[in-house]
């Protein structure tokens, strides 16, 4: 593991980067003080919140005393939720070009193909958006249809004498009948749309288009809201901490890589400052760097597998069927140097660390249990978020002499390979 192994941790600065999610930060906030509360019930942890101090990011401070030492943290979230907003304002149509383009990306890229080699949850995931909003375009068709038949229908029977001059089967019946069928197609597609914080199509959709646009590269914006990261986590490096944590869920994994690799590269780490840990959950990386023009993130990855100015300990499980669960993200990239060093690859073994009762309320839930990284476990392993966040060791000290899962996945299996930016 890294040097900072064996050092005591009073003091703490968290960087929490989310997923694609527009959502304002506060829910993670909330998040954490209610499965803080959960956690400390089962764990014995005492484990407090107040509101963070100063100014910066949205964030918000820990009080904790877990095995026997009392522990400070600052919460900072990495916000791009203002970035993941704007991706989404594409209305119907532009949602369904969106699908058209990024199915076209993944397909004649061969990387959908690929993924489907390495778990087929997470590209089932990828291609519910798809299917479903197929769906619901077939449903609103048959729907128009139907309205419009109907029309010509009463049109029909309520016919005046042969001298009216509106015939049944006249052009203003016909043009009639295709605006009524073109407003329910319409309505019933906004109906959808409208429920879709219980459907997820659009969501998903959106999500996958916004990597899949330029075809795996960061969108310029995201480069500059990255670079901005990186300066805050260089900053709290200079500070007066034990370890500085920087956490990415989900598609925040591959955007913390891409930051600590700029910071590495950049020089900005202090030799004898505080440890600096990397912790991925629940990570999709292949989603964006099987895709051709992803050399930035392939070449971010092959670089920081490699650094011992960092501890990366990647943790997904199998039962999280949004994730690569168990995927080493460098080795199945294809980018993994002679001296990786980095991810050590565990599982969060939900089917062992939630009580029975507990994994069969959360089984079909697929959504909550791509967050249940950040949330209390009942029967907890050696994964315990809140230790991890808010407890008296670096993340390098709380896994040291851990091996990787058995069980990882490592074949290279990435049909794009190129590291030159």
């Amino acid at each position: 593991m890294s040097s900072s192994t064996g050092r005591a941790v009073r003091r703490r600065q968290v960087f929490y980067i989310p997923g694609y999610d527009p959502i304002h930060p506060r829910r993670y906030r909330e998040l954490y003080r209610a499965e803080a509360a959960a956690q400390a019930d089962v764990s014995g942890h005492d484990i407090h919140l107040s509101p963070k101090q100063g100014g910066g990011r949205y964030g918000w401070h820990v009080s904790a005393t877990i095995e026997d030492m009392a522990v400070t943290a600052d919460f900072d979230v990495l916000v791009w939720s203002d970035i993941v907003r704007d991706s989404m304002e594409r209305g119907i149509p532009g949602t369904y070009l969106q699908l058209l383009r990024t199915a076209w990306t993944y397909i004649v890229s061969g990387a959908l193909f690929r993924l489907m080699r390495l778990r087929k949850g997470p590209v089932i995931a990828a291609l519910y958006p798809v299917g479903f909003l197929l769906v619901q375009l077939v449903l609103s068709i048959c729907a128009g249809y139907i309205a419009g038949r109907a029309l010509l229908w009463v049109w029909g029977a309520l016919a005046c004498p042969r001298d009216c001059m509106l015939p049944a089967n006249g052009p203003v019946a016909g043009t009639t009948a295709i605006l009524l069928g073109l407003g329910t197609i319409w309505v019933v597609l906004s109906w959808f749309k409208s429920k879709d914080n219980k459907f997820f199509a659009y969501y998903l959709m959106h999500d996958y288009a916004y990597s899949a646009r330029h075809r795996g590269a960061n969108p310029p914006e995201l480069e500059a809201r990255m670079a901005e990261f990186s300066s805050e986590i260089s900053a709290a490096l200079r500070q007066d901490v034990d370890e500085v944590l920087v956490v990415g869920h989900s598609s925040g994994a591959h955007l913390a890589v891409s930051c600590l690799s700029d910071l590495i590269r950049g020089e900005k780490v202090p030799e004898n400052g505080p440890a600096l840990s990397f912790l991925s959950l629940g990570q999709v990386v292949p989603m964006v760097s099987f895709l051709p023009d992803a050399n930035r993130l392939r070449a971010d990855l092959h670089y920081l597998a490699a650094r011992d100015e960092v501890t990366w300990i990647d943790v997904t499980a199998p039962g999280d069927g949004c994730a690569f669960a168990l995927c080493d993200p460098v080795a199945v990239t294809g980018v993994a140097a002679r001296d990786k060093r980095w991810p050590v690859v565990i599982s969060a073994a939900f089917t062992r660390t939630l009580s029975p009762e507990r994994w069969r309320a959360l089984r079909w839930r697929f959504f909550r249990l791509h967050f249940q990284y950040l949330c209390a476990f009942d029967q907890p392993g050696d994964y315990d978020y809140f230790r991890i966040t808010a407890g008296p060791r670096t993340l390098a000290d709380r896994f040291k002499g851990r091996q990787s899962s058995p069980s990882r996945i490592e074949t290279p299996v990435s049909g794009y390979t190129d590291i030159t930016v």
